[in-house]
Order: C-alpha cells, then sequence, then structure tokens
C-alpha cells in the first residue's frame, strides 16, 4: 500500500440530530477483466454504503456481470454501467432510493464515449445526491466534463452530494482543480490511510477523488492501508486502480 497504518475510518450509523454517517467507496474496476473474487473481497473490507464505480461492464450480459458483483459484495445495483457508458453506482440496504439517471456525455470523435451514473438517495432523515464519473483521456474534454459535473451535482435538488470517480488527471490538472474549487477534495479535507491510486503493483499516481459539497463533513478518505480479510495480493489482482473509501457525515434534510 502506499500510505502509513491509518486508524479506522468512523463506522455507518445515523446519529441523534438525524444526521448520517455513510462510507462512501469510488472503484475503477476495469470491467472485471482481473480477479472478480478479489475485488470483491476488497469493496465488502470497506463497508460502503455507496459504491462510485468506473469501468463497469458494457456489453455482453454486462447487467448479469455487475449485479453479481454487488451481491458478492454485499450490495444492489443501484445505476449505470451500459446507460451511462461506464460508471455505475451500487448501494447498500441501508440506502432509500429516491431517483437515478444515467447521463451519457457529448461524443467527441475518435475518443471513448463518456457518462455519469446519478442518484438521489437517503439515510434516514439525510438525503444525498452521489454522482460516479470517469473522465476523458484527452484534455479539453476532460475538462468540459469537470463543468458539466458541477452542473449535474447542482441539478440533484438537494444541498448535499458526494460525486467521484477516475478523472485521468493529476490534482494540479485543470480539471481535477475546477472539481476541488467547487467541492471539497475528501482527501485533501481529510487526509487518511494512502493518497496514490495508479497502479497497484507501484503507486505513483493520484488520478481517482472523491468530492463533496460544502456542508457534508469529512471525516477521512484516502487508499485503505489494511482491511479485514483482505491482502495486498487482492489488491494488486482485483484491478489496475486502487479504491478511494471516505467516510462523510451528510446533514438531516
Amino acid at each position: 500500500m502506499n500510505g502509513s497504518t491509518a486508524p479506522e475510518l468512523p463506522v455507518s450509523r445515523t446519529e441523534s440530530d438525524g444526521s448520517a454517517v455513510v462510507r462512501v467507496l469510488s472503484y475503477n474496476v476495469r470491467s472485471l477483466r482481473d480477479d472478480v473474487p478479489a475485488l470483491a473481497r476488497v469493496i465488502r473490507a470497506c463497508a460502503p454504503d455507496l459504491v462510485l464505480v468506473q469501468e463497469a461492464p458494457r456489453f455482453f450480459r454486462w447487467r448479469k456481470k455487475l449485479a453479481a458483483l454487488a451481491s458478492a459484495s454485499g450490495l444492489v445495483l443501484l445505476s449505470g454501467g451500459a446507460p451511462a457508458a461506464g460508471p455505475a453506482l451500487l448501494c447498500s440496504l441501508r440506502a432509500t432510493v429516491e431517483r437515478t439517471e444515467d447521463v451519457l456525455l457529448p461524443l467527441t470523435p475518435g475518443l471513448h464515449r463518456r457518462g455519469f451514473a446519478t442518484a438521489v438517495v437517503g439515510f434516514g432523515a439525510a438525503r444525498l445526491g452521489v454522482a460516479s464519473c470517469h473522465l476523458s483521456l484527452g484534455a479539453q474534454e476532460r475538462a468540459v466534463q469537470a463543468g458539466l459535473l458541477l452542473k449535474r451535482t447542482e441539478a440533484f435538488g438537494t444541498p448535499h452530494a458526494v460525486v467521484g470517480g477516475d478523472l485521468n488527471e493529476r490534482p494540479e490538472g485543470p480539471a481535477f482543480r475546477r472539481l476541488a474549487g467547487a467541492l471539497q477534495d475528501c482527501r485533501g479535507a481529510a487526509p487518511w490511510g494512502g493518497e496514490l491510486t495508479y497502479s497497484p503493483e507501484l503507486p505513483r499516481r493520484r488520478i481517482d477523488a472523491v468530492f463533496a459539497t460544502a456542508g457534508v463533513t469529512v471525516l477521512g478518505c484516502g487508499v485503505p492501508d489494511a482491511l479485514p480479510g483482505v491482502t495486498g495480493a487482492d489488491l494488486r489482482a482485483a484491478s489496475d486502480h486502487l479504491p478511494v473509501l471516505a467516510a462523510v457525515r451528510v446533514p438531516a434534510g
């Protein structure tokens, strides 16, 4: 792993004031081309309420494959996959689903189609917009998509949201900086665990991130240093990215 051992993140819970502690995992799963049982072990060990997936299966029997991953991870499929061109959302049964929407972004000739998987969910009295993204490999298109992600965040109809995914860009890049300028970069707000997300064999770059709107309290965010029942070999076998796990407190209302 790529950081010193960190204390445990807060567990999911509902507070006496109606706010909710929610665990959010962002993970590029490389179309399930790697060790799927290892991937499921990693996800389950993170104990997430929400999983922001990138590179979900998009072709033959994609829904069955994604639902099987969710089931093996103790979760259910919320939205995304092929209709969102790759991003997807998984959730625990703790979440109450208000609505979902898969968004296809404008296509740039010669580049892959991109999209967002989005939803509004509730955790008791707390409501939360959520979006998973996988931004373009092209710098110009990536910057435009960052702006579209911010507009989508504003359109949730709730003041509290978390968004994240594979940005294909380091924190000093313009798309990353645009998102971090409008939202809280959860890793920057409350560093926890490791920082670098790509690649698992020798992490050198931070290109995956989780962001939150103002009013959401970030309790910790980073690459898990240690997970129960998960080895370093599991993390290397599961995907070509490392997962980013965040714990946030969402106010009631």
